[in-house]
């Protein structure tokens, strides 16, 4: 029924939101990687932080769908032609239509800086399709399973994006907390096991032993990932590719324990090979951070695929004190670049 979401929204507003995170081991989380390396541990790690994103569906002119989000310009289109790709609110239109959408307005507003490779753009998918999921349930459909928003958001992500996309961004934005994710792929489909590292009453202790910083610069993680996958399906770094899963499990067991140094130690592994394998990994700025971090005992590691964006620190309190003097004289002298606030977020997608 054409604008039938219109109509329910005039009803009343749909608001939802969904956390941003920090993450180790990135990558294989991607089919391409885990598929091929399954006898291996492989696993990803990340921490939702309480840097939310947040989106309002309203109602809008009938036969139209506009998106408005925070550091773009508005933009609006007929329901049938609106750009997927080529435009900065593509994701968010592609969502849209998988719901046709006509007669709305998407609100977002993000709580990080853009493309600051926290996966704020994952966050808003989640959100925008748990917020839609909510709506459709005033026409009749079922409520979608928080599984199924995970796995909707990754492919209408990774579709509109043409490159290949990992998961654990979604599900960091889906249901929150200090999380591993163990891959086992199946015939059927993506298989993953979930696995809280810090439980709920451990957040605040390891609130106190965390850092994060925008470097100033935004990211562009399509380069960096490119080169990683390349490579692997080339057949030249699988070796260390097994290795850094090793660095993950360990880094995931000694945080388990709250072994804080040993942690950080092996985030520091990890991050040698990748700064090995793509040098570019670190803009200069970052390199500061990251080394910094490791000379005062700390973990030090960029987020996403780096080469911009932002660098995040784990060590014990009178160590990473040290760091948080050191950083802010460094991002002192870049424009834009701070220190965030970084907080374990422990509940996830939220809809109202």
């Amino acid at each position: 029924m054409p604008d039938a979401l219109k109509k329910v929204l005039e009803k009343e507003p749909v608001r939802a939101e969904a956390p941003c995170r920090v993450d180790m081991g990135g990558t294989v989380d991607m089919p391409a990687l885990h598929y091929a390396i399954r006898n291996t541990d492989t696993v990803t790690f990340n921490i939702a932080v309480a840097l939310r994103t947040k989106v309002t569906l309203l109602p809008h002119r009938a036969g139209y769908v506009k998106v408005s989000s925070t550091g773009f310009d508005s933009a609006e289109y007929p329901e049938d032609k609106s750009p997927f790709i080529g435009h900065p609110l593509g994701l968010m239109f592609a969502v849209a239509a998988f719901f046709r959408a006509s007669g709305v307005h998407v609100v977002v507003e993000s709580g990080s800086p853009v493309r600051s490779a926290l996966g704020g753009s994952s966050a808003a998918v989640v959100a925008l399709v748990a917020a839609f999921a909510r709506a459709w349930t005033g026409l009749g459909e079922r409520p979608l399973s928080l599984r199924q928003v995970v796995l909707l958001s990754h492919g209408i992500e990774s579709n509109t994006a043409g490159v290949p996309c990992g998961l654990q961004d979604q599900l960091a934005a889906a249901y929150g907390g200090v999380n591993a994710w163990y891959w086992h792929p199946t015939a059927s489909g993506p298989g993953y096991d979930k696995r809280t590292v810090v439980p709920p009453k451990g957040h605040a202790k390891l609130n106190e032993r965390l850092l994060l910083a925008y470097c100033g610069s935004p990211h562009d993680s399509i380069d960096v990932n490119s080169v990683w996958v390349r490579e692997f399906l080339k057949g030249t770094t699988r070796d260390k590719w097994t290795q850094m899963c090793r660095h993950t499990v360990d880094f995931v067991e000694a945080l388990a324990k709250g072994d804080y140094a040993e942690a950080a130690a092996c985030m520091n592994r990890e991050v040698a090979i990748r700064r090995e394998m793509t040098p570019n990994v670190l803009t200069p700025i970052m390199e500061k951070l990251v080394d910094t971090a490791v000379e005062n005992g700390c973990g030090g590691r960029f987020t996403g695929a780096g080469a911009g964006g932002c660098v995040w620190a784990l060590g014990e309190k009178g160590a990473l004190a040290k760091v948080k003097a050191e950083w802010d004289e460094i991002l002192a002298g870049a424009e834009t670049a701070r220190l965030l606030p970084i907080t374990v977020d422990g509940q996830g997608v939220l809809v109202e």
